[in-house]
């Protein structure tokens, strides 16, 4: 069950994250923003300082709904004392993909890995969530990066 004071660290965590991301927008709209297609050095921190304000807010609105939150989910306490290492592990073995798979695979395939390998670190999901994460990451990155922004990174390549 959520403590007062789990409630409490997610909302101001929210908050902080909010406050944070509209610092970024305020100081990035000092400088050119540009466009999509011809980003200015203001872009990027405003892009990015909006989505973390985004998500700020979205983290403490959902702490809101935890005070009356129910019994906490089997499997996930650790009585036993020893940190659950699976997530760092398969946070750092997507990564390792991404990278090798990103020289020697394209783009899909290395997108494809770090999302699965991660995916697979939460022990709520299972391996077919964990591949329809993946393949809908693959096109939000096609589209986004390989269409959208033109990144010089293939789909797919055989080699490097």
């Amino acid at each position: 069950m959520s403590t007062p004071s789990q409630f409490k660290k997610d909302y101001y965590g929210g908050a902080l994250m909010t406050l944070v991301g509209l610092a970024s927008v305020t100081a990035g709209l000092q400088y050119r923003t540009g466009t999509l297609a011809h980003m200015g050095p203001g872009f990027f921190p405003v892009a990015v300082g909006t989505l973390l304000a985004l998500v700020g807010v979205m983290i403490a609105l959902s702490a809101r709904g935890e005070k009356a939150a129910a019994a906490p989910v089997p499997g996930h306490d650790h009585s036993h004392g020893l940190p659950d290492l699976r997530g760092c592990v398969c946070i750092v073995l997507g990564v390792l993909a991404f990278l090798l798979l990103g020289k020697y695979g394209g783009l899909i395939p290395a997108t494809f890995a770090i999302v699965f390998i991660s995916a697979l670190g939460d022990r709520s999901n299972t391996i077919k969530q964990a591949i329809v994460l993946a393949l809908a990451m693959c096109v939000i990155a096609a589209v986004v990066f390989w269409w959208a922004l033109q990144l010089q990174l293939p789909l797919f390549t055989w080699g490097g």
